[in-house]
């Protein structure tokens, strides 16, 4: 097994659980300080000792190192992949194995806590055909929203990165905030310019069930919005604490997404789980298409992805159904209303 690799997957497991960010950083690091090194002078380093006298290489990424060198499955990325229900081969299966994609991610561009090469590079190896780049808007100033200007260096550096990546497309987007009067927050010329738009309310959640019925009505009516984005805003768990669901007419909404083509986001963060799995039902029969994301905020986050398919499989929800089982060509013309 490449040592790369192997390093890299246990940091990225490590985040997926919501481990200490030094644990999975170490791992990280290990990985960086043997990149360049060729499999032989790797080998020769690990057998003569100089690789233990290595900067960034510590007992832990030691293990792991030689144990895939001796073409094993290092015992603690076996370990973790069991841990978060995969086979220690790390092989995924169900509604899961089906999923091409995810349109709902975040970089240091806003709150995330990795750069976007890091997070396609890890899109990448986790399988997926296309990641799209969904950071906040300008009005959420807590996670460092992009205004006009910054979301158009970060499409730049887009076309950039993609260079680098031969078997994932990299999906120009934000998650936009849904404004209290509905409104999305960016510019219509800037949203025109974007592959995806995830629109999400973040502020006065507890806003009365008609005030907050008509807002998310406005938005999902707005041809520029794609999906709607973590729908009744709740958190279940987690180091945030809980927050109860927002009040709206369901019914109401999820006709409107049915309506307007606007996918429903099942949220696979484990502190969410939204929408709840009553809503999920509305949504279904409502006729709405869904889209499973993982809202990732580091690269093992992605991850999540596994929890969300779960969800969808238990509470029945096709997969042609989702969009992000979608070839990305099929993806793109609906995210454009010409599919």
């Amino acid at each position: 097994m490449d040592p790369v690799a192997a390093l890299e997957e246990i940091a990225f497991l490590l985040e997926r659980d919501r481990a200490s960010a030094y644990k999975s950083k170490a791992f990280r690091r290990a990985a960086d300080a043997i990149r360049d090194l060729a499999p032989d002078d790797l080998a020769a380093r690990a057998v003569d000792g100089r690789l233990r006298r290595t900067a960034g290489i510590g007992d832990s990424t030691f293990a792991v190192i030689e144990q895939a060198l001796a073409s094993a499955v290092p015992e603690r990325l076996g370990a973790l992949r069991v841990e978060v229900g995969l086979s220690a081969e790390g092989s995924v299966a169900g509604l899961r194995a089906e999923l091409r994609g995810d349109l709902h991610s975040h970089t240091e561009w806003s709150d995330g806590t990795t750069s976007l090469a890091v997070m396609a590079k890890a899109a990448e190896a986790q399988g997926l055909e296309y990641l799209a780049v969904t950071d906040h808007s300008p009005s959420l100033r807590v996670a460092n929203g992009l205004s006009a200007e910054r979301l158009a260096e970060q499409q730049e550096l887009i076309e950039v990165v993609q260079q680098g990546l031969p078997k994932l497309r990299l999906l120009a987007g934000i998650e936009v905030d849904i404004l209290q009067d509905g409104a999305l927050d960016q510019t219509p010329e800037m949203l025109d310019r974007l592959d995806v738009v995830v629109g999400s309310v973040h502020s006065k959640l507890r806003m009365e069930r008609a005030e907050m019925t008509r807002r998310m009505l406005r938005a999902i009516a707005d041809p520029q919005l794609n999906v709607l984005g973590h729908c009744t805003g709740r958190l279940v768990e987690g180091a945030r604490g809980t927050r109860p669901q927002s009040t709206f007419d369901a019914e109401a909404v999820f006709a409107a997404c049915a309506e307007h083509a606007v996918a429903v986001e099942i949220n696979s963060r484990p502190e969410r789980q939204d929408p709840p799995d009553e809503l999920i039902a509305l949504a279904l029969d409502a006729g709405c298409l869904f889209s499973i994301d993982s809202d990732a905020h580091a690269p093992g986050h992605l991850s999540f992805l596994e929890l969300g398919a779960a969800r969808a499989e238990a509470n029945g929800v096709p997969a042609e159904r989702i969009v992000t089982t979608w070839p990305v060509e099929r993806l793109l013309a609906w995210a454009s209303g010409r599919g």
